[in-house]
């Protein structure tokens, strides 16, 4: 079989299939009349094929050059993807891929900003100092492992999600990511000690709410307005530290959470209890200028998960933020006689049964209010005395 020639090429497009060069080297010709060159290599007794670029980007002789370096780079025992890299990307480092790589993902609507920097912040504080200079090419388990171990039983949630953007980053950044990065993840847990184990978040027993909401009402700050809003709405921290004032229509007593910044990315209707909207009014009331941030912070900017999670250290509660929302759930499952979906309904969740969900086409609102309203009469009563609820109106 001859060499291909340019006006073999030209016939081949005509032709889907796979056109042979010598030596090796493919033209793949597809349905479409798309077609890119392929670099087929037997090397210790296994056959490999290496994608060496669109017909359009590179030339009969350019691929011929590629294929070559294929075989040699096999040859020698080198990593055949690296011979086919431009020189700069050779020399890339972690901090540039990251920040390419972050910069490339910021066009997913699904990320929200807050999301963004935190990424790009738990990038800086615990991947940047160790491996931040360091050619990606360079990186393996060893280095990542050392990286994280300094946080991964300490704080293993964020030892988890800096894992998982490492990760990322170098299957973005390097020509073998696809593949480096399937081994990655278990070659760096072999390195690492295994976490604690993970329970449900902390929750408060809701017989101790009243009290506590009794405390946290004579507490200042923003942080501690957002908590009691938390509570209240049995909202998730982001959902609450977010929230704009054109979301909510006092008048009536509706807070609309948009798709964006709800976690199965569907808006939410939350229903204002009274205690809810004088809370949403006290608001209102200290409203910041320049910003339309319901709960914002000193500077104007969205208050970090934190504040409130200082808010309950301050009260020497060793409860979580998110586990108020277990509270609710407990409450609601102990102290009412409604159905589980009303709860399950105000919590946002979504219906894990797909049937199920095709079919349901309501969100319960009016039932969720008289639930809501319930709740809040509860957590703010002096000792919690009323503390169930008529059964639901069939």
């Amino acid at each position: 079989m001859g060499k291909l020639t340019q006006a073999h090429i030209r016939a081949a497009l005509t032709k889907p299939g796979r056109h042979h060069d010598g030596d090796g080297l493919i033209l793949a010709v597809r349905e479409s009349g798309q077609a890119s060159w392929v670099a087929r290599v037997q090397h210790d007794g296994a056959r490999r094929e290496f994608g060496l670029g669109s017909l359009r980007a590179v030339t009969l002789g350019a691929a011929r050059e590629k294929a070559a370096l294929v075989k040699a780079a096999l040859v020698a025992g080198r990593d055949p993807h690296l011979a086919l890299m431009p020189p700069k990307e050779l020399t890339r480092t972690f901090r540039e891929a990251a920040l390419g790589f972050l910069e490339a993902k910021a066009a997913d609507a699904k990320i929200s900003d807050a999301k963004r920097r935190q990424q790009l912040s738990q990038l800086k504080t615990y991947a940047f100092p160790a491996l931040g200079k360091l050619q990606v090419q360079s990186i393996d388990a060893d280095a990542i492992a050392a990286c994280l171990r300094p946080i991964w039983t300490r704080k293993p949630e964020t030892g988890r999600k800096v894992r998982s953007l490492i990760i990322r980053t170098l299957r973005f950044a390097r020509p073998d990511g696809a593949l480096f990065s399937g081994t990655l993840g278990p070659a760096i847990a072999d390195r690492l000690p295994a976490q604690p184990k993970r329970g449900n978040f902390e929750a408060m027993p809701y017989s101790d709410l009243p009290a506590f909401m009794a405390r946290l009402a004579d507490k200042g700050g923003m942080g501690a307005l957002a908590l009691r809003a938390l509570i209240l709405t049995a909202a998730r921290s982001g959902e609450v530290r977010g929230a704009m004032w054109g979301e909510v229509d006092l008048d009536a007593a509706v807070w609309t959470v948009p798709a964006e910044r709800m976690k199965a990315r569907r808006a939410h209707r939350v229903p204002l209890s009274p205690p809810a909207i004088a809370l949403f009014r006290e608001a209102a009331s200290i409203r910041r200028a320049g910003t339309d941030l319901i709960f914002p912070a000193a500077s104007g900017k969205t208050l970090s998960d934190m504040t409130l999670t200082k808010a309950l250290r301050d009260m020497h509660s060793p409860c979580t933020v998110h586990g108020f929302r277990s509270t609710f759930r407990d409450w609601t499952a102990e102290q009412t006689s409604l159905p589980g979906e009303i709860a399950e309904a105000a919590l946002a969740h979504t219906v894990p049964n797909a049937v199920e969900a095709a079919y349901r086409r309501t969100d319960f609102f009016d039932k969720r209010r008289e639930l809501m309203d319930a709740w809040a009469k509860f957590a703010v009563s002096a000792e919690g005395e009323d503390r169930k609820i008529v059964p639901i109106r069939r």
